[in-house]
Order: C-alpha cells, then sequence, then structure tokens
C-alpha cells in the first residue's frame, strides 16, 4: 500500500493569521480612540467658549473693578506697598480680559511653511486613502489622512513626519513579499498602532486634568443632577461684583474726604 501522505500545517499561515487579526483588532481599537478624543477636543472647545462668554467676562469684570479699587487705595495710602498692589492688580486684570475676550481678535491666517506644506504632500502622497490596497487598508488611511490633516493645520511637523516615517519603516522590505517579511510588517504596523493608542490615551487625561477639563467634567455631573454649573458661578460672581463694586465706591468717598 503507497503510504499515506499527512499535510503538515504551515506555522507561518497560522502566525499570520494571528497577525491579521491582531492588526484588525487593534486598529479598530485606534479607531475608537481617535473618535473618542476628537470628540473630546469638540466638545472642551465648545465648553469652554461658553464658559467665557458666561463666566469668563464676569471675572473680568470683577478683576476690572478690583483694579480700579487698588488704584485708588494708592491715592489714599500713598505708599510702594499700595502701588505694587494696584500694578499688580492691573496685570490680573488685564490677563483675565484677553483670556476672556481674546477669542474676538482676528483669527491668525494659517500660513505654512515651505517645508510643512512639502511634508504634508509627501505624507499625502503616502498615506492617502485612494492609494490603498483594499478596504481595510483604506479605513486605515482614512485614519491616518484625517491625523495628518489635523496635525497640518496645527503646524505640528513633528507628528507628519512621523507619519511618513512609519509608513517608510513599515513599507522598507522591497519586493521580497516572503511570509517572513509579511509577519515584520504586520509586526510593525500592530507596534505603531498601539503607540498611537498609548498616546491617545495620554492626551485624553491631559484634557481632562486641565483646568478647563475639571470644569468641564464637574460641570457633566452637575447636569446629571439637574443642576447649571456655569450658571451658579456666573451667580456667584455677579454677587462678588456687586460687593466689589460697592468697595470701590467706599474707597472713593474715602478719596474725595481726604480732598484728594
Amino acid at each position: 500500500m503507497p503510504a499515506e501522505i499527512t499535510l503538515q500545517p504551515n506555522p507561518n499561515a497560522a502566525a499570520l493569521a494571528e497577525k491579521r487579526e491582531r492588526l484588525s483588532a487593534v486598529r479598530a481599537a485606534l479607531a475608537e480612540r481617535e473618535a473618542d478624543v476628537a470628540q473630546l477636543r469638540s466638545q472642551m472647545k465648545v465648553f469652554e467658549a461658553r464658559y467665557l462668554q458666561r463666566v469668563g467676562v464676569l471675572y473680568a469684570e470683577l478683576d476690572e473693578i478690583a483694579a480700579r479699587i487698588t488704584e485708588r487705595e494708592v491715592e489714599l495710602y500713598d505708599s510702594d506697598s499700595a502701588r505694587r498692589r494696584a500694578q499688580q492688580a492691573r496685570e490680573r486684570a488685564q490677563q483675565t480680559h484677553e483670556a476672556a475676550f481674546g477669542s474676538e481678535q482676528e483669527p491668525v491666517e494659517f500660513d505654512p511653511s515651505p517645508s510643512l506644506k512639502s511634508l504634508f504632500r509627501e505624507v499625502a502622497r503616502r498615506i492617502h486613502p485612494d492609494f490603498a490596497g483594499d478596504e481595510a487598508e483604506r479605513q486605515h488611511f482614512t485614519l491616518l489622512m484625517t491625523r495628518a490633516n489635523h496635525a497640518y493645520s496645527c503646524g505640528d511637523a513633528e507628528t507628519l513626519q512621523r507619519l511618513l516615517d512609519d509608513h517608510l519603516e513599515v513599507n522598507a522590505a522591497g519586493s521580497d513579499q516572503g511570509d517572513g517579511v509579511t509577519l515584520l510588517r504586520l509586526a510593525r504596523q500592530i507596534q505603531h498602532a498601539e503607540r498611537d493608542i498609548a498616546a491617545l490615551d495620554g492626551e485624553h487625561q491631559t484634557l481632562l486634568q486641565s483646568e478647563i477639563g475639571q470644569l468641564y467634567t464637574n460641570a457633566e455631573a452637575a447636569a446629571h443632577q439637574d443642576r447649571d454649573l456655569l450658571a451658579e458661578l456666573a451667580a456667584s460672581l455677579r454677587q462678588r461684583i456687586a460687593d466689589a463694586q460697592h468697595r470701590l465706591e467706599f474707597v472713593g468717598r474715602q478719596v474725595i474726604a481726604l480732598g484728594r
């Protein structure tokens, strides 16, 4: 009887299947993180604008009155310490005014340098979705181009260069497309995606830990209790403004009484 032929499993085929499955999962996770962080950026930008309109302008008004009080007190006390307090209060008033009303200034025109333009064109040439080999790669390239466009609009050459370097590294194997080369390419893609996920997680945390981020978190928690945190802050500030205005009038009467 002829010897029975037993087909041995190809270890490379199993490894390739595992790597492709892992790459698919990590790319899906990366896309989700990108969407989450983009949404958070947008939500916080909208919240910050609301905060400045409803609360920031009141802080600016309060600090302006405080600066006027200290300036009138210089007339009362005529001392170096009084003048220092007045100067510090005026500087603070200018800072809060710029913070509250700076967004009303004319936006700065985006004028990228020739080197940034060249770098962006090279990135787009390499990772534009139109150049993808299949649907999975097209979706991934779309994600990368979204990141590249955001980096370009922010003048972030470092991120653009990293996107380009990643692409070149993954495709550095040349024309040899054996299983070993493919495994290496897939491993690099997984490594890059996992690194970007970690970076996005870090950005997400940094956004929420910022001063405006913590206020945003508190406002969201208050909303779940049917409270409007910005309205509460505004009401408190209006009372403080009224108290400060009374103080300014009192100091003014003192200055007049002293004939200064």
